[in-house]
Order: C-alpha cells, then structure tokens, then sequence
C-alpha cells in the first residue's frame, strides 16, 4: 500500500527533513492532526476557538517575520539573504490580509491589535527567535520548517479525510488556502531548503540537537492549536 501523500510530499528520501519529521512522529503527528485541526476538518470547530486562533494567529505573524528578519542575518549567502529579505515583505504583507480575513468573522483590527499575546504565543515565537539568535541558519530554519511544512501537510491531511465536510463548512476558505498549490509549493522549499541546509551544515552530526529542536517546535505547535480549543471550555 502506498504511504499518504503528506508522508512524502515533503523533503527527499533520506533527506534531513523526512529524518527529522520521522523521529519526531508522535509530536508531529499530534501537531498536523490535533482535535483543533480535526475540528477544521469536519466543521465542528466551535467559532470562539478559530476565532481566539486567528487573533493569536496574527501576532504570531509579526515574530514570524522578526524570525525571517533575523534569517537574512544568518543567511549563508547573498542569495539566501535575498530570498528572506523578500520572504519577510510577504509576511509583512500578509498581517494586512490577515486582517481582512479576521474582519470576516467579525474581529476588528482594533480588536485583534488590542488582544494580548497569549503564552502559548509568547513561549512559541520567544523560542524560535532564541534558537536563531544563538544557532546558525540551521538551527533557526529548523525552528521555523515546522510551521511552514506542518501547514502545508495539514491542509493534505484534511483533504484526504474521509469525515471532512467539504459543504456548507465555515473553515472551507482557511482549508483551500493552505491546500493551494501556492502554499503548497512553499512548503516543499521548505523542506529542501532543510534538506540542502543538512548537507551543507554538517545535519548529521548534529542531528541530535536538531531533532529535539524540531520535536519542541511540533510540541510548540500543538499547543498553540489547544489554545484555541481551550478557550471555548
């Protein structure tokens, strides 16, 4: 029987990536198939917790791109540094669309602006600038992959789900977006930029520290998702 698509979409066979994610399989799985992501899934999600996700989702967004900022620093070449000089305009760019999304379920961009970091948001987006600040390229793009490929595999998880309700479901816009050959394709960079970074930053004699790094970051995930759930109790 052949694997799902989301086990091999990303990354290359013996790949850093695939190496990664496969240590990491209870952590990873628990981050791309959480209770919230099944919620999204099937439509049962309640509205207040995809709505404290999105608010929460926003100013993630905005270490997200201090985190790619810090990435031109780390760059390893000048084109690298291009490539998340522009990658932090395209975060910055979508804080604005985000907003316009919140507004469609009724959240103001004063209220969204107003709302607290929670500490889930906090302890994620402080740790993976930490990683950056005190690893090298590798450890920052390993603290960043999680989020980027995890979305991207969400979105085939879902897909392919046989209770997903694919009519009159309220998240249909947040799934197609994820699921979208854009998104999609950004995601497999990201995992061979894992992959290329693994090769050329010595993955595998780090490969220790580097699993634990990618493991935390699921975790990290996860717990940002049951944010969202735990709201609505």
């Amino acid at each position: 029987m052949a694997a799902p698509r989301w086990e091999t979409e990303f990354g290359m066979p013996g790949g850093l990536f695939r190496r990664l994610r496969a240590a990491a399989a209870d952590a990873w799985s628990g981050y791309t198939w959480h209770p919230f992501v099944q919620g999204l899934s099937d439509g049962t999600l309640p509205l207040p917790s995809f709505r404290t996700y999105l608010i929460q989702d926003y100013l993630f967004l905005i270490h997200f791109a201090r985190a790619k900022a810090l990435a031109v620093v780390k760059g390893e070449s000048l084109q690298a540094m291009r490539e998340k000089a522009f990658a932090v305009l395209a975060i910055l760019d979508e804080t604005k669309l985000h907003l316009k999304y919140c507004a469609g379920w009724g959240l103001s961009e004063g209220d969204v602006i107003a709302t607290p970091e929670s500490a889930e948001t906090v302890s994620y987006t402080r740790w993976v600038l930490d990683r950056g600040l005190h690893g090298d390229i590798l450890d920052l793009e390993i603290a960043l992959a999680p989020c980027t490929v995890g979305y991207g595999e969400v979105a085939l998880r879902i897909l392919a789900d046989p209770a997903r309700r694919g009519e009159d479901n309220a998240y249909q816009s947040w799934i197609d977006t994820y699921a979208a050959e854009d998104y999609q394709t950004l995601a497999r960079s990201a995992a061979a930029r894992i992959d290329a970074l693994g090769v050329s930053h010595g993955g595998e004699a780090r490969f220790a520290r580097l699993a634990a790094d990618f493991a935390e970051a699921a975790r990290l995930e996860q717990r940002f998702w049951q944010q969202g759930l735990d709201s609505n109790r």
